[in-house]
Protein backbone atom coordinates (compact mmCIF):
# COMPACT_ATOMS: atom_id res chain seq x y z
CA UNK A 1 0.00 0.00 0.00
CA UNK A 2 2.88 2.40 0.72
CA UNK A 3 4.45 2.02 -2.74
CA UNK A 4 1.32 3.20 -4.61
CA UNK A 5 1.01 6.18 -2.25
CA UNK A 6 4.66 7.14 -2.80
CA UNK A 7 4.31 6.69 -6.55
CA UNK A 8 1.21 8.91 -6.53
CA UNK A 9 2.96 11.57 -4.40
CA UNK A 10 5.94 11.55 -6.77
CA UNK A 11 3.61 11.90 -9.76
CA UNK A 12 1.83 14.84 -8.15
CA UNK A 13 5.12 16.54 -7.31
CA UNK A 14 6.36 16.02 -10.86
CA UNK A 15 3.21 17.57 -12.24
CA UNK A 16 3.38 20.45 -9.76
CA UNK A 17 7.04 21.12 -10.51
CA UNK A 18 6.10 21.98 -14.09
CA UNK A 19 4.56 25.16 -12.69
CA UNK A 20 7.18 26.95 -10.62
CA UNK A 21 5.82 28.29 -7.37
CA UNK A 22 6.75 31.43 -5.51
CA UNK A 23 6.57 30.93 -1.77
CA UNK A 24 6.65 34.06 0.35
CA UNK A 25 6.48 34.59 4.09
CA UNK A 26 8.27 34.45 7.38
CA UNK A 27 10.80 31.61 7.33
CA UNK A 28 11.99 29.23 10.00
CA UNK A 29 15.50 27.88 9.52
CA UNK A 30 15.55 24.08 9.68
CA UNK A 31 19.27 23.78 8.95
CA UNK A 32 21.92 25.64 6.96
CA UNK A 33 20.28 24.92 3.60
CA UNK A 34 16.63 24.26 4.45
CA UNK A 35 13.84 26.70 5.33
CA UNK A 36 10.19 26.32 6.16
CA UNK A 37 7.57 28.85 5.15
CA UNK A 38 3.94 28.28 6.19
CA UNK A 39 4.48 24.53 6.60
CA UNK A 40 6.36 24.08 3.31
CA UNK A 41 9.95 22.76 3.49
CA UNK A 42 12.28 24.43 1.03
CA UNK A 43 15.74 23.16 0.12
CA UNK A 44 18.03 25.91 -1.11
CA UNK A 45 19.01 25.36 -4.75
CA UNK A 46 22.65 24.50 -5.64
CA UNK A 47 24.11 24.98 -2.14
CA UNK A 48 25.05 22.42 0.49
CA UNK A 49 25.67 23.41 4.10
CA UNK A 50 27.22 21.09 6.63
CA UNK A 51 24.83 18.97 8.67
CA UNK A 52 23.79 20.36 12.07
CA UNK A 53 25.86 17.83 14.00
CA UNK A 54 28.84 17.97 11.64
CA UNK A 55 32.17 19.05 13.08
CA UNK A 56 34.77 21.21 11.30
CA UNK A 57 38.11 22.56 12.52
CA UNK A 58 38.98 26.24 12.83
CA UNK A 59 42.42 27.59 11.81
CA UNK A 60 43.87 26.58 15.20
CA UNK A 61 42.55 23.02 14.80
CA UNK A 62 39.76 23.43 17.37
CA UNK A 63 36.50 21.61 16.61
CA UNK A 64 33.23 23.45 16.16
CA UNK A 65 29.75 22.60 14.84
CA UNK A 66 29.98 24.21 11.41
CA UNK A 67 26.50 23.07 10.37
CA UNK A 68 24.97 24.60 13.46
CA UNK A 69 26.94 27.79 12.82
CA UNK A 70 25.54 27.97 9.27
CA UNK A 71 21.96 27.55 10.52
CA UNK A 72 22.40 30.24 13.19
CA UNK A 73 23.97 32.64 10.67
CA UNK A 74 21.11 32.09 8.22
CA UNK A 75 18.54 32.67 10.97
CA UNK A 76 20.32 35.89 11.98
CA UNK A 77 20.48 37.05 8.35
CA UNK A 78 16.74 36.50 7.87
CA UNK A 79 15.53 37.65 11.29
CA UNK A 80 11.79 38.32 11.06
CA UNK A 81 11.93 39.63 7.48
CA UNK A 82 9.88 38.24 4.63
CA UNK A 83 11.61 35.58 2.51
CA UNK A 84 10.74 35.05 -1.16
CA UNK A 85 11.55 31.64 -2.67
CA UNK A 86 11.31 30.91 -6.40
CA UNK A 87 10.96 27.18 -7.03
CA UNK A 88 13.54 25.61 -9.35
CA UNK A 89 12.78 21.92 -8.77
CA UNK A 90 11.44 19.28 -6.37
CA UNK A 91 13.75 17.20 -4.17
CA UNK A 92 12.56 13.69 -5.06
CA UNK A 93 14.13 12.04 -2.00
CA UNK A 94 12.59 14.24 0.69
CA UNK A 95 9.68 15.67 -1.36
CA UNK A 96 10.73 19.27 -0.68
CA UNK A 97 10.54 22.28 -2.94
CA UNK A 98 13.99 23.34 -4.20
CA UNK A 99 14.30 27.10 -4.62
CA UNK A 100 16.38 30.22 -4.88
CA UNK A 101 15.44 32.36 -1.92
CA UNK A 102 15.95 36.03 -1.16
CA UNK A 103 15.47 38.32 1.79
CA UNK A 104 15.64 42.12 1.74
CA UNK A 105 16.87 41.85 -1.87
CA UNK A 106 19.79 39.52 -0.99
CA UNK A 107 20.11 36.08 -2.62
CA UNK A 108 20.33 33.85 0.47
CA UNK A 109 21.79 30.91 -1.46
CA UNK A 110 24.64 33.09 -2.76
CA UNK A 111 25.14 34.75 0.62
CA UNK A 112 25.63 31.41 2.43
CA UNK A 113 28.31 30.33 -0.03
CA UNK A 114 29.98 33.74 -0.30
CA UNK A 115 30.25 34.01 3.49
CA UNK A 116 31.79 30.54 3.79
CA UNK A 117 28.84 28.88 5.53
CA UNK A 118 28.02 26.52 2.64
CA UNK A 119 29.51 25.07 -0.53
CA UNK A 120 28.37 25.31 -4.13
CA UNK A 121 26.55 22.02 -4.79
CA UNK A 122 27.90 21.43 -8.28
CA UNK A 123 25.91 18.22 -8.67
CA UNK A 124 22.78 20.40 -8.85
CA UNK A 125 24.10 23.55 -10.51
CA UNK A 126 27.09 25.82 -10.97
CA UNK A 127 25.18 28.93 -9.92
CA UNK A 128 27.31 29.64 -6.84
CA UNK A 129 30.78 28.47 -7.90
CA UNK A 130 32.08 32.09 -8.19
CA UNK A 131 30.93 32.80 -4.62
CA UNK A 132 32.63 29.64 -3.39
CA UNK A 133 35.86 30.59 -5.16
CA UNK A 134 35.72 34.02 -3.52
CA UNK A 135 35.08 32.55 -0.05
CA UNK A 136 37.90 30.03 -0.47
CA UNK A 137 40.34 32.70 -1.63
CA UNK A 138 39.39 34.96 1.31
CA UNK A 139 39.51 31.95 3.71
CA UNK A 140 36.05 32.75 5.12
CA UNK A 141 34.52 30.53 7.80
CA UNK A 142 34.87 26.88 6.76
CA UNK A 143 37.65 27.77 4.31
CA UNK A 144 39.82 29.09 7.17
CA UNK A 145 40.21 25.63 8.67
CA UNK A 146 39.48 22.09 7.57
CA UNK A 147 36.28 20.18 6.92
CA UNK A 148 34.74 17.22 5.17
CA UNK A 149 32.35 18.26 2.41
CA UNK A 150 28.78 17.64 3.61
CA UNK A 151 28.00 15.19 0.77
CA UNK A 152 30.99 13.03 1.80
CA UNK A 153 30.10 13.29 5.50
CA UNK A 154 26.51 12.13 4.83
CA UNK A 155 27.77 9.10 2.92
CA UNK A 156 29.74 7.92 5.96
CA UNK A 157 27.05 8.74 8.54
Amino acid sequence: MIRPILAFATLLLSANSLVAQTITGRASVIDGDTLEIRGTRIRLHAVDAHESSQICQDPAGRSYRCGQQAAFALADKIGSATVICEQTDVDRRYLRIVAKCSCRGDDLNAWLVEQGYALAYRQYGADYVPQENEARKARRRIWAGSFTPPWDWRRSH
